[in-house]
């Protein structure tokens, strides 16, 4: 069975005027509630989350969100270099941007879950890159961080959680300096005939037995697998960088369109 959700620029819409609801995969919730269930889900993970990625994924998100960096391509020369990274949770996209760049290229991990941090903390802490990253709990939608701070900000399976990515995307543009670069990885629309049924297939039943097996509990991922069918597509997400009011707007498809790599410039 395929599912085909509605994926219109947004995702979220309002039934009634007083009471507006928003998608947490297929079911709807009240607006208020959303991000609350989405910490919920994230904390349930932490400790397992990158285990789990390597076995939904076969490996391949190790080689996406170096696709990513490679992108982004950091300066290795001695200016100074400011990056965010949003939902940064593990530091896996952090850990790859502080070694590709130059000494003075500093990092700040934003995660809105503390549990997700922590982990990352953690993590940075045993590889040593902690003394050059600063780590803030954070909503996506509403950073703590003064206007035009950061010469890049990147955010990898992050975007699709937020309550409302309209505002997260224009806060990405509000702390970006002119001149800055936004880039997001996140799961997309597969654009390759046969290749979608056997990708639902295989990410409705084998992914939450997967997740049960490993954490214990199959829900999260179950939500996780929902949360990715009702994200905008590629053109449509386009659309929607473009008008938070970034220049340049573009991406790149991977893996048949399973993922895609999104891409807008401050000016």
């Amino acid at each position: 069975m395929t599912h085909k959700p509605n994926r219109d620029a947004g995702g979220d819409t309002a039934h009634g005027a007083e009471t507006p609801d928003v998608a947490f995969g297929y079911r709807r919730v009240a607006e208020g509630e959303k991000q609350g269930l989405v910490n919920e889900v994230f904390a349930r993970v932490a400790s397992r989350y990158d285990i789990m990625n390597d076995l939904m994924s076969g490996g391949l998100h190790r080689l996406w969100k170096d696709d990513m960096v490679a992108w982004l391509s950091p300066p290795k020369g001695p200016a100074p270099y400011a990056v965010l990274d949003v939902a940064g949770g593990t530091g896996d996209i952090a850990q790859r941007i502080l070694q590709a760049a130059g000494r003075n290229c500093r990092m700040t991990l934003c995660d809105i879950s503390p549990d997700m941090l922590a982990e990352g903390r953690r993590r940075m802490q045993q590889t040593g890159f902690a003394r050059r990253c600063r780590f803030s709990v954070g909503n996506a939608e509403a950073l703590p961080f003064p206007d035009r701070s950061f010469d890049a900000y990147t955010i990898a399976f992050g975007i699709r959680n937020v309550t409302h990515i309209d505002r997260a995307l224009a806060e990405a543009y509000r702390v970006l300096k002119p001149g800055g670069r936004f880039l997001c990885l996140e799961f997309s629309e597969v654009d390759i005939p046969g290749l979608d049924a056997l990708y639902d297939a295989y990410s409705f039943t084998a992914i939450p037995a997967i997740g049960k097996i490993v954490t214990g509990d199959g829900a999260p991922y179950r939500y996780l697998v929902e949360s990715i069918r009702t994200f905008p597509n590629q053109e449509a997400f386009k659309a929607m960088i473009a008008a938070a009011g970034f220049s340049r707007a573009t991406y790149r498809s991977l893996s048949g369109g399973i993922v895609a790599i999104h891409s807008g410039w401050r000016i």
